[in-house]
């Protein structure tokens, strides 16, 4: 199952999961984008997205507003929904409309291909950027292994290119794959240091000693931060 979290207030861009593209809401449109892969539920916040779903045929859950993650919110949703504990989960952020179904089905096909190794928590996926790109903080750096498990993330440029130009960054997309019983794990985790430095939950798996696995994937979709990026969001949907 694909839930996908959605919290109506955004501090930095309030409302942004109803900001209109091509006529669309956002969250709906990114719903719309993954339907095919497996059966798609927002769990919200708001009863006016819940009503705006349910018009354009996606189904949505309310949960409570005090959650602070969005990991946690699809928690609360997979309670609700009774799911098995070995139901795969995948966590597709409500701010990605342009998202690509290959993309999502790679994290699927590994949260699947890991859903027994008990050391892996999570599974995600990053895409190469390039030295100019890994300067913003709002795209996230991945750091990984031999084996493609994540090292650390972080907002930083990492890694800092101490002697030469480095220009192979990993950007970590923020889609995130779990069994029930994975997801369970995590949110009875207690939240970690690093985690709130960073603002990045990732890090609490990380922090508490568990894996996350990761897999590179090719994308053109980009998250909706800023009223800038909807802007940018608007005109490729025009493209």
């Amino acid at each position: 199952m694909i839930i996908i979290p959605a919290r109506i207030g955004s501090s930095r861009f309030p409302n942004k999961v109803l900001a209109d593209i091509g006529g669309i809401p956002m969250v709906v449109r990114t719903a719309k984008a993954v339907e095919d892969i497996d059966k798609v539920v927002i769990a919200t916040d708001s009863q006016e997205v819940i009503d705006i779903a349910l018009t354009h045929g996606v189904q949505a859950i309310l949960t409570s507003d005090t959650h602070q993650s969005g990991t946690d919110r699809i928690y609360e949703a997979a309670q609700k929904l009774d799911l098995d504990e070995n139901e795969i989960i995948i966590n597709v952020q409500g701010d990605e409309p342009f998202i690509e179904t290959d993309v999502v089905q790679a994290i699927y096909d590994l949260t699947k291909k890991n859903k027994e190794d008990a050391r892996i928590m999570m599974n995600s996926c990053y895409k190469t950027i390039s030295n100019p790109e890994a300067d913003d903080p709002n795209i996230v750096k991945v750091v990984t292994d031999a084996n493609d498990l994540a090292l650390y993330f972080s907002r930083a440029k990492v890694p800092y290119p101490r002697d030469h130009h480095f220009d192979a960054y990993k950007g970590h997309l923020g889609i995130y794959g779990f069994t029930v019983k994975s997801l369970h794990q995590f949110c009875m985790l207690e939240p970690a240091p690093l985690e709130d430095i960073e603002k990045l939950e990732q890090l609490r798996a990380l922090y508490h000693g568990y894996e996350v696995a990761m897999i590179e994937v090719e994308t053109e979709s980009f998250g909706i931060d800023t009223m800038e990026d909807l802007e940018k969001a608007i005109k490729h949907h025009r493209l």
